[in-house]
């Protein structure tokens, strides 16, 4: 046959020392080897490197590969392919991180890679040159692949749209699986933070058998990571960190808050242990939060800046910081010679993952309590002089709000390939077809019922015949129960932990009354079938003009149906409306490979390749991507190489046919007296001051109605962002330029530099709150003024809808510098490799305003918009010998920058860059910058003389925590959520049979 298994001839590539390199822990490409194995290679059968369908012996090609072994997979302790491709230099925040929590939606547990740091969507992930299933909003779950399963993985650092289609805007991830095993390998791991949490075992058995005609090959994969707490870390256990323990506390507290008409004392709050019945025994809640200036009341006006907890809640006590997650997983592999020239092969995963968030109780705010509750202490039951009606404030501490999801996950893809011969010339053919079908169930508790919360804390009474307080009216009551139609009444105002009198604490009844258990479900298929046919044209002079040609066709479809609770906005839950559509494309493409010069002086290899795919949606219509490559070798030891690409991305089910959800956004709002551009340009504070009666004194309100404490701060009510059918897709243009380097006079060293440049336009990107604002105050467009409402006594904005659109644009560029050395000693085999990814711009416009700026995010860190560091670098070294090896490694994170979030004037030595105002510190524009950040890991293994693998480990060895980052970069915390949190101390043993 002359089609042989990839993985059998990339090995062989290897041993020649080619352009993969990966015997190294990562692999780059390698412009030479003078080996008598290299004429070896050169017979070789041609094979298939990701970012090109053109098979060939040569796999040094125009884009930058990078290659990750099996070998590298097994030295390190990460033990998921998420985990693995999350810490390589060229990857950024994900788009959904485990250290937030507060994500909402169906892709909550999933875990997802974003190359370049420019969208997650804007990455292509592939399994054997196949795309993984996505979901409705575009996000591809890789933490469905078995890790035992994975031979290697190809990081194609480049645009790929005329290969591969939509979403291969940053670049593509190919997983490469197991395939053609021979025997039998059982592994076994355990894991866990040196605070004693975050425990991680992870089980698995792979088995291959091969024959004449065929192979067989399964892996068995169990994983379960345990949740971290974020009350067990000292810069989670607080809003501000252990730094500032009393600032931040949210005034909507489990104490329970009555809020009265000033005349009355305002906000309340019961004595430890008094009688709730008596006013009088309610005192004035202390609202410090450490906000400096006025709040909405005279008595919340704090000058100290430190903050209380009296009266408050820290919701961080009741928190994930890291999330659990636990997995099943079987995926087969089989590949059956019909006959010389035809091979069928297939594939088949299975996944089971079950993953949870947990969040403190609901915020309650604005429920009225009736002036005929028996609990209402001004109401009618208890002599009050003027009984009325009360607004409180509760948060339900006793019910953390939990989600737990299950995401079940099927794939399977079959195919038949094969060559046959015309002249001289072999040409290699194939039909396939992906089939990939996605279940997702989620569960929601600790959201309250909103119509039986009005029921509740309705009129009541105390039934002297039962003793017990009873929902209705002594002539009019409602039946006591949780049954439709009965009703069990409640008060608000008993705090957390004090049992009896209407309170929740231990009131198995009435929680079961006030929160139900609401169920949400989703489903995605994807169906693609597909043919390819590659092979040579004719025979230049300087060697074989390559093609390839194919067409594919693809159809997902999906859906996500929230609760009927949900979306009938009856629970406190974020509404939402469902999910549900489908979209189709017929594509084909065709691919050449030129020789122009070769074996010359100043062009020992000279050639170009020329891509062009045409893409016709039934949703928006036809596109065409291209793309230009070429390849120089002006010595045999040096390697010049470069591409041009378009590439696009299509609008996802959700971005076309979402039903819209509630969201509580991050913003900062212009008017902001402290931290937005009121604070320091009058233009703004003018145009504020036509929609809010006190602009001078306006502060942006979170929860409680008390005063934000920093710039991009959530929003206390329920902003609402929608789908757009009208969306069309990005579009982008690619470029790269680079060396490979390998010296003759130092053989195993091989090093590259290669520069890259990415810019879409037309992003899809959701109207952002804060962008609205800025459109609306700062720049005076009034066509941006009408999609938000302000209440027009405090100002605040009340109600603000927003869409995803196709606006702006985003650029980004850099370099990417790798190094690897091999050298044999008499004391071992030493392997050095060397990877830095440097970001020079990243600028970003996200609306269609023509006269506004873009943004510049180089180091620049924000809630929504991070893990922009300039600089990332991994260093790695193993020494070998005999059975031992030690391998030690480096992650270096760069200095980041953040608006300054503490007030300037009270904290100046967390503010490094102060902007100065008529000689005084002033909030708005003032930046902090944090330094770098190296995280080191260490392994030790032995094999063991029973063909085993015993290996002892710890990433981040030294126990190294990142500085504060208060806007929350990739987490709902005051820390960075790339960053470790912690020690990590593991242990593996590998048994080969």
């Amino acid at each position: 046959m002359r089609i042989h298994l990839l993985s059998h001839a990339v090995r062989h590539a290897l041993l020649a020392g080619t352009a993969l390199g990966v015997a190294l822990p990562f692999g780059i490409a390698s412009a030479q080897d003078d080996s008598p194995d290299q004429q070896q290679a050169t017979t070789l059968d041609r094979i298939e490197v990701t970012g090109s369908r053109i098979r060939q012996v040569d796999i040094e090609t125009e884009a930058p590969v990078q290659i990750i072994s099996r070998e590298h997979i097994e030295r390190q302790g990460f033990q998921s392919v998420a985990d693995i491709l999350q810490n390589l230099s060229s990857t950024g925040s994900p788009a959904i991180s485990r250290a937030a929590p507060l994500s909402s939606g169906e892709a909550v547990g999933g875990q997802f890679i974003d190359l370049r740091n420019i969208g997650t969507q804007r990455t292509l992930v592939l399994v054997n040159g196949k795309r993984l299933g996505i979901s409705t909003n575009g996000l591809q779950d890789i933490s469905l692949i078995p890790t035992a399963m994975v031979e290697r993985i190809e990081v194609l650092k480049d645009g790929a749209s005329s290969i591969y289609g939509s979403d291969a805007i940053a670049g593509v991830i190919n997983i490469i699986t197991r395939s053609g095993y021979d025997g039998a390998q059982a592994n076994a791991y355990f894991g866990q933070y040196s605070e004693g949490d975050g425990e991680t075992t992870r089980g698995d058995f792979v088995m291959g058998f091969t024959g004449d005609r065929g192979s067989l090959t399964m892996a068995a994969e169990y994983r379960k990571e345990e949740g971290v707490w974020a009350k067990d870390r000292p810069f989670s256990a607080y809003p501000q960190t252990d730094r500032h323990p009393t600032r931040g506390w949210t005034t909507v507290s489990h104490y329970g808050v009555i809020n009265l008409p000033a005349e009355l004392g305002g906000n309340r709050v019961l004595d430890p242990g008094a009688d709730w019945r008596d006013i009088a025994n309610y005192h004035a809640q202390d609202c410090d939060v450490g906000s400096v200036g006025a709040n909405v009341a005279a008595r919340c006006q704090h000058t100290g800046g430190v903050g209380s907890i009296d009266d408050k809640a820290n919701s961080n006590l009741q928190m994930h910081l890291r999330t659990p997650i636990e997995s099943r997983s079987l995926f087969v592999d089989g590949v059956y010679d019909v006959n010389d020239a035809i091979r069928f092969r297939a594939n088949m995963l299975y996944s089971d993952r079950d993953a949870a968030t947990q969040v403190a109780g609901y915020p309650l705010t604005g429920i009225a309590m009736s002036a005929d509750s028996y609990y209402n202490p001004v109401g009618s039951h208890h002599g009050f002089a003027d009984p009325q009606a009360a607004t409180f404030f509760r948060r339900t501490w006793e019910v953390p709000r939990l989600t737990t999801q299950n995401s079940t996950t099927w794939r399977f893809t079959a195919g038949l390939e094969g060559s046959f011969e015309i002249g001289e010339r072999y040409f290699d053919w194939d039909v396939g077809y992906l089939y990939n079908n996605n279940k997702v169930i989620q569960h929601n508790s600790g959201n309250l019922w909103v119509t039986k919360v009005q029921q509740a804390v309705g009129p009541s009474f105390l039934n002297p015949e039962t003793g017990r307080v009873e929902c209705g009216t002594p002539g009019a009551p409602i039946p006591y129960g949780t049954a439709t139609g009965q009703c069990i009444p409640w008060n608000p105002l008993i705090p957390y932990g004090r049992e009896g009198d209407g309170g929740l604490t231990n009131n198995a009844e009435l929680q079961d009354f006030l929160f139900p258990l609401t169920r949400n479900t989703g489903e995605t298929e994807t169906n693609v079938f597909s043919a390819n046919l590659s092979g040579v044209v004719a025979t230049l002079p300087a060697g074989e003009l390559g093609f390839a040609v194919g067409v594919e066709t693809r159809k997902e479809e999906g859906q996500f149906i929230p609760d009927a609770l949900a979306t009938a906005g009856e629970t406190t839950n974020l509404a939402a409306g469902p999910t549900r559509g489908d979209y189709s494309v017929d594509e084909l493409y065709a691919e050449l490979l030129i020789p122009v010069l070769s074996d010359m002086p100043g062009a020992q290899d000279l050639s170009f390749s020329l891509a062009s795919r045409y893409s016709d949606y039934d949703t928006f219509g036809d596109t065409v991507n291209s793309k230009f490559g070429f390849k120089w070798k002006p010595v045999e030891s040096l390697l010049v190489r470069g591409t041009w690409a378009e590439g696009f991305r299509a609008p996802t089910i959700a971005n076309l046919y979402g039903g819209g959800s509630q969201t509580f956004s991050f913003y900062t709002d212009p008017c902001d007296t402290q931290f937005g551009a009121s604070a320091t340009n009058g233009a703004v504070r003018a145009r504020c001051a036509q929609d809010i009666a006190d602009a001078d004194n306006f502060r942006q309100l979170g929860q409680g109605g008390t005063a934000v404490s920093g710039p991009d701060s959530q929003t206390g009510v329920p902003f609402f962002s929608g789908s757009n059918p009208d969306l069309s897709p990005e579009t982008s243009r690619s470029k790269t330029l680079g060396l490979v380097w390998s010296p003759p006079f130092a053989e195993r060293l091989n090093m590259s530099l290669d520069w890259w440049k990415i810019r879409v336009d037309s992003t899809i990107v959701a109207d952002s709150p804060t962008q609205m604002l800025n459109d609306c105050y700062i720049q005076g467009d009034a066509s941006r003024c009408v999609d938000f409402t302000r209440d027009p006594t405090t100002g605040v904005v009340n109600t603000l809808s927003f869409a995803v659109i196709n606006a702006g644009y985003r650029e980004i560029e850099g370099f990417d510098f790798d190094v690897s050395y091999g050298m044999d000693t008499d004391v071992g085999d030493f392997q050095f490799n060397w990877q830095s990814t440097y970001k020079s711009r990243d600028e970003i416009k996200t609306d269609t305003n023509p006269d506004s700026n873009p943004s510049q995010l180089v180091s620049i860190e924000t809630n929504n918009l991070n893990g922009n560091f300039r600089i990332r670098s991994n260093l790695n070294l193993t020494w070998s010998l005999d059975d031992f090896s030690v391998t030690w490694g480096a992650r270096y994170f760069s200095a980041q920058k953040e608006a300054c979030v503490l007030p300037v004037a009270l904290y100046p030595g967390e503010c490094s860059d102060i902007n100065q105002a008529n000689g005084a510190p002033t909030q708005s524009g003032s930046i902090n910058r944090t330094g770098s950040n190296t995280f080191h890991d260490l392994q030790v293994s032995w094999k063991a003389p029973w063909d085993a693998t015993v290996a002892i480990g710890a990433n981040n060895v030294f126990d190294r925590y990142g500085p504060p980052l208060y806007v929350q970069p990739s987490s709902n915390f005051a820390y960075q959520g790339e960053f470790d949190i912690g020690r990590f101390v593991y242990m593996k043993y590998q048994q080969r049979f």
